[in-house]
């Protein structure tokens, strides 16, 4: 690729980063009322008012605000992740049975206090990220004792892995509708994504230990390498299901119809490659050999893109089955995020100029199409062509962390490309 058009590339990013996304989030995302987030914000940028607050995008914001003070050393930064963490403690730590609850009013008033092994994760993730910006011994225990109620509550000792859907006293959910019975690659790859933050941050070997073992177990029992995918939901002994709707997940509170045709076989491109980078974070972080996980990743971006990829346009569709053409053409902001950053890092281990090229051409269609460059946030869904479906700039969902990591990560590697150029 042509070196002016990379770094314009990077130009481009670095300005959505530090031009659109970090102010927006700064200057309207922190609630100076209760504390905490404010998360709910329409096409336009303007505030919907008070909404609940979720433990998954209060956590994300932590981490947001704590990476990006990792990166830029603003004080204003840390401060933001700061107060983030004396609300989650304050009024989302359940002194009764331990964990976090899923949800609190605007006032950090309690409201549903299921366990969701999902929200526990992203609670490890961004109290380890805060550590790692911070030092604060506080967060680190709390992260520390996160980790051991998982082990104590959450985890399968017969089959390995975790139960995801759990209630308040940590028992889990009702089977069938209530998911107590399900078990998912999205869960299982974002406790990856947490406890290689939490190894990085205590360098214990019971969380390297633990991290190992769910890599392990996602490449064996959750991943379909021969096809090159991830299954989306299986039952306790890994055998797949057919995906139901679950309670308290995006894909049920999602503002966008997500009916897919043929449940059973469905895989998400976005998981697909967020998971080869991460699998290559974690390496990283625990010292593994730099091109541990190639073959891995390889199949991963070849299936995304045999079937989950829009060479005409450019972006990755929302989803389709595993071993066929995408069936949902629709292009949401997290899965294009991700991919961006799955597509640079593919290039960087495995050296294949296309990944370049597909990197290029989704940032090409993401800049047009996905971003409103006067609020500089990004929308939440588009058509293939597009024109915008869901346009809300954030929700319980969506805050900084899909689009402020993509930026961050996709930044700090054009950086070092350009050098190399």
């Amino acid at each position: 690729m042509d070196s002016h058009v990379l770094k314009g590339i990077y130009e481009e990013i670095k300005a959505n980063l530090e031009k659109g996304i970090l102010p927006f989030w700064s200057e309207k995302g922190i609630d100076r009322k209760y504390g905490g987030y404010i998360l709910n914000f329409d096409r336009d940028g303007n505030a919907l008012g008070d909404s609940e607050k979720m433990l998954v995008t209060q956590t994300r914001m932590i981490w947001g605000f704590s990476a990006l003070y990792r990166e830029y050393k603003n004080p204003e930064y840390l401060e933001y992740a700061r107060q983030g963490v004396d609300f989650l403690l304050k009024y989302f730590w359940d002194s009764e049975y331990g964990g976090w609850f899923w949800t609190v009013k605007p006032d950090g008033s309690p409201l549903d206090g299921a366990k969701m092994v999902y929200g526990q994760g992203f609670a490890i993730y961004a109290l380890s990220e805060y550590v790692l910006a911070s030092d604060d011994k506080k967060a680190k225990e709390y992260a520390e004792k996160t980790f051991g109620l998982l082990q104590e509550y959450a985890a399968d000792t017969l089959n390995g892995g975790y139960y995801e859907n759990l209630e308040r006293n940590w028992s889990r959910a009702p089977f069938g509708e209530g998911a107590g019975d399900i078990k998912s690659l999205n869960i299982h790859m974002h406790l990856l994504e947490a406890f290689t933050t939490l190894y990085a941050c205590t360098g214990l070997e019971i969380h390297k230990r633990k991290l190992q073992e769910v890599i392990d177990l996602v490449l064996t029992k959750m991943a379909y390498l021969n096809i090159g995918c991830g299954f989306d939901q299986l039952g306790p002994e890994f055998v797949r299901r057919p995906a139901i709707s679950i309670p308290r997940t995006w894909t049920q509170d999602r503002e966008a119809d997500s009916e897919i045709a043929d449940p059973v076989d469905t895989t998400f491109y976005g998981h697909n490659i967020e998971l080869a980078w991460l699998l290559n974070r974690a390496g990283e972080v625990m010292g593994e050999p730099y091109h541990r996980y190639d073959y891995v990743e390889k199949q991963l971006l070849e299936h995304s893109l045999k079937y989950g990829y829009d060479y005409e346009l450019g972006g990755v569709y929302y989803a389709g089955p595993y071993d066929g053409p995408a069936t949902k053409l629709e292009k949401e902001w997290w899965e294009n995020c991700e991919a961006m950053i799955g597509f640079l890092d593919a290039y960087e281990h495995l050296g294949d100029e296309k990944y370049l090229d597909v990197f290029a051409k989704t940032w090409e269609f993401c800049n047009a199409h996905m971003i409103n460059h006067e609020v500089g946030e990004w929308y939440q869904l588009v058509d293939r062509e597009g024109k915008v479906l869901a346009g809300c700039i954030g929700n319980a969902w969506k805050g900084i962390y899909h689009t402020g990591r993509a930026m961050l990560e996709c930044k700090k590697r054009l950086e070092k490309l350009c050098d190399n150029i």
